[in-house]
């Protein structure tokens, strides 16, 4: 195996929390779809499918150095956000959660002087740089509103179709 005991367990731990991250953006999209925010929730719906593809790259990569994916149980989500901006809220905290996750591989690899897995995760710290932005804008926007949640709708529909 290419990677360190330590490693390993902090890398299956990381899927375990791209799981539960990815589990979480689809409790808020239904959350959303209950609201009636069809664009948010379209939105959150596509946030979840790339905490998803997150997960798989983790797992392809411990295949790739000769580790064993030991996949463990997924955190029930919580559903009782209230509105879209505690959603918003919600969202940046658990990529704040993960930027700190991924910042704590980034060290162990360092430490390990496991270049490979260092190089690896780059686009990790990367990734965390944009889904944080990301969620700070929404949120900001939310609050811009200042409740005109149609203006928040649209505007993402225009992000949405540009990035299309």
């Amino acid at each position: 195996m290419m990677i360190s005991d330590k490693m390993l367990q902090k890398l299956n731990d990381q899927i375990v929390a791209e799981f539960s991250a990815a589990y979480k953006y689809l409790a808020m999209a239904c959350a959303l779809d209950a609201m009636g925010y069809k664009v948010l929730r379209r939105r959150f719906h596509q946030q979840y499918r790339e905490e998803l593809d997150h997960a798989e790259r983790i797992v392809n990569y411990v295949g790739e150095v000769g580790g064993t994916v030991t996949l463990d149980g997924v955190p029930k989500p919580r559903h009782d956000f209230g509105d879209a901006e505690a959603i918003a809220q919600a969202a940046l905290d658990s990529e704040v959660s993960i930027t700190k996750r991924i910042h704590e591989l980034v060290a162990l690899a360092d430490s390990d002087k496991d270049y490979a897995t260092r190089q690896f995760l780059d686009w990790f710290v990367a990734e965390q740089v944009e889904e944080i932005s990301t969620m700070g804008d929404l949120l900001r926007l939310i609050q811009m509103a200042d409740g005109n949640m149609l203006q928040v709708e649209t505007r993402i529909r225009h992000e949405m179709a540009a990035e299309a």
